[in-house]
């Protein structure tokens, strides 16, 4: 896989040998990232991830010049081809210890990945890997994700996505999304309170469903509340959204509030 990388604005000539051994990000996960949708020289949604991205170093004691982020991001090479944007937002400091240097800067770091193709609809499982309570960090998309790196190890054989219950058993996300689904009409989402990362396509989804009319609920749910669902789907900035069709042994249709969605947000 061909990688092109950038730190703080500067070309990393060579992106398998760049990181510094006291990076944060590697000994502590103390920071937060973005991956973007990159399609004919634009980032899809860009102001909502600079915004998230923003708001996740504010909220972890990092300061963040958004205007230099904005023109790194904005100055990256024309692709033909849908890419891969990630932005890392890592913590500068050499010092070891958990306990940050004051007045610490977040250092800028950019990969440009190839596209892959992904199914356009999702087999889904439960997972028995789980989400932690913590309102501190809830909504966050920080460097911390081995609660999905062990949930992603239990997929099986032509499964698509997980689905990933918190400690006292509500639902949360998708391994590497968020989850919606259908109820009597309504859309209905996690409000994601204790945990969980507050998504830029979930954002966008919210948006459009009020702004159509839609009846939309941010609330507690639960495994059983997909039994009794009309439809569900996941939502991403790379995917946009893809309906779940199977849930282990459960199978929906692809429903329409899903497909008026994707019209709406033009997916």
């Amino acid at each position: 896989m061909t990688v092109q990388a950038w730190l703080n604005g500067e070309p990393i000539v060579d992106p398998e040998h760049a990181l510094a051994l006291t990076n944060r990000g590697l000994h502590y996960g103390d920071g937060v990232f973005e991956t973007m949708h990159l399609f004919d020289g634009q980032i899809r949604f860009l102001d909502a991830h600079v915004e998230r991205a923003t708001e996740g170093c504010a909220r972890l004691g990092m300061a963040l010049s958004t205007a230099r982020l904005l023109q790194e991001l904005t100055c990256l090479p024309l692709q033909t081809q849908p890419s891969i944007v990630k932005l890392v937002l890592v913590r500068s400091g050499a010092g070891r210890g958990y306990r940050p240097a004051p007045n610490s800067e977040a250092m800028r770091l950019v990969l440009l990945y190839p596209w892959t193709e992904a199914s356009p609809t999702v087999r889904a499982q439960w997972c028995a890997a789980r989400w932690s309570r913590n309102s501190q960090l809830a909504g966050l998309k920080h460097l911390n994700r081995l609660e999905q790196v062990l949930a992603q190890q239990e997929l099986r054989d032509g499964v698509d996505e997980g689905l990933m219950l918190d400690t006292e058993g509500e639902v949360v996300s998708a391994t590497s999304g968020n989850v919606f689904l259908v109820r009597q009409g309504k859309l209905c989402t996690p409000d994601l309170r204790l945990c969980g990362v507050n998504g830029v396509m979930r954002r966008q989804v919210l948006g459009a469903a009020k702004a159509t009319g839609l009846s939309v609920e941010e609330c507690a749910l639960w495994p059983a509340d997909f039994e009794h669902a009309e439809e569900a789907f996941i939502t991403n900035a790379l995917r946009g959204i893809r309906p779940i069709v199977q849930l282990d042994e459960q199978r929906w249709p692809i429903g329409p509030m899903a497909q008026q969605l994707r019209r709406t947000l033009t997916l």
